[in-house]
């Protein structure tokens, strides 16, 4: 057993020295090392927690550097959107709404220049790992898009559509005072092609998807603010991968990519730089 598990790991994965990868790093100015996407640190390792999931607990870019290039089908991940400082200059209350919302969770602080670098590297590395025609599929603030289809297009990824999560009962912040915020935004790209795996089995899919928030019953295990539920994760993984392809989520969170790919029997990489957040990551994906 364990030999097989092995065989699996070096499938994934293989030894390079940082010497052959170059990619900006922020300027470290007031700023967490934890809350950097790269870090050049070289002691870390891929943790396997089944025979096809690989788990990794450390910066997003650094890990990506261990994947082999061209052995991810599908990227599909909710990067931080950089909001924090943005709603700190506001003046915005949410700290008395949230305890854990993400504008005080410190790894959405960012200024807009060093988000810019994080972003363009994760970037770089994605379109290495990807197949050619392999799907991303990100999240994101629809403050950000034009920035994200700028990054994106500096290494052939091409643009395919931008689609809106629509929930159905979302918190009824400031309700009498202005709209209440009940929409997120989802941008998809192709690896260095123009299509890639779309199984829609014939049927018109929108790119409006309208579902509730995460569940109660999704969070057992633990809580992350910017949880997404397992209904619009499973809808994405099976339109734009097959079963026993490999999934990657580099901003993992509370790993509802992870147990929506392994229900779905595909392959999984997951990736996040919080302890709290990974340790949380495992149990889901162990349990359920």
């Amino acid at each position: 057993m364990q030999t097989e598990l092995l065989r699996n790991y070096d499938l994934f994965f293989e030894k390079r020295s940082f010497e052959n990868y170059s990619y900006s790093l922020v300027k470290r100015t007031n700023l967490d090392n934890d809350f950097l996407l790269s870090s050049h640190n070289t002691d870390f390792k891929f943790e396997q927690i089944d025979k096809d999931i690989f788990l990794g607990n450390g910066n997003c870019v650094d890990f990506m550097t261990r994947i082999k290039s061209s052995s991810v089908d599908l990227i599909l991940t909710d990067p931080p959107y950089n909001l924090g400082d943005f709603m700190h200059k506001r003046k915005t209350n949410l700290i008395k709404m949230r305890e854990n919302q993400f504008a005080y969770a410190g790894w959405d602080n960012l200024s807009n220049e060093n988000w810019i670098i994080e972003m363009d590297n994760f970037f770089k590395e994605s379109s290495r790992v990807l197949k050619k025609g392999g799907s991303l599929l990100l999240f994101m603030s629809l403050m950000k898009i034009e920035t994200i289809i700028n990054l994106a297009s500096k290494y052939k990824f091409y643009y395919k559509t931008t689609g809106v999560w629509h929930k159905t009962n979302p918190m009824p912040r400031n309700m009498n005072i202005h709209f209440v915020n009940s929409t997120e935004a989802w941008i998809y790209f192709i690896n260095d092609g123009t299509s890639g795996t779309f199984n829609n089995d014939g049927k018109m899919v929108h790119d409006f998807i309208e579902t509730s928030l995460t569940p109660k019953n999704e969070k057992k295990f633990g809580k992350h603010p910017t949880q997404k539920p397992v209904k619009i994760i499973s809808h994405f993984i099976k339109h734009l991968s097959n079963e026993n392809d490999v999934v990657l989520d580099p901003f993992m969170g509370s790993a509802t990519t992870g147990v929506c790919a392994k229900k779905m029997n595909r392959k999984f990489i997951g990736i996040d730089l919080n302890k709290e957040y990974y340790e949380l990551s495992k149990k889901r994906i162990i349990n359920e």
